[in-house]
């Protein structure tokens, strides 16, 4: 197959994609306190979860 390297053909230039809109002040605040209440029930949550385990576990000892 012939291939012209004389007339090359460029592609067009891309377009810059436009940055995502940022959150406002309220939106970011509302953001960070869920992560931060999913942290803290990242840690809290299993020993909650035992001490309901062993509640329901005693009260079928009887």
């Amino acid at each position: 197959m012939f291939v012209d390297f004389r007339n090359e053909w460029t592609p067009p230039e891309r377009p810059e994609p436009k940055p995502a809109p940022r959150q406002n002040k309220r939106a970011e605040s509302v953001a960070a306190w869920v992560i931060g209440f999913n942290l803290l029930m990242l840690l809290v949550g299993p020993l909650a979860g035992a001490t309901l385990f062993d509640a329901v576990a005693a009260l079928f000892r009887r």
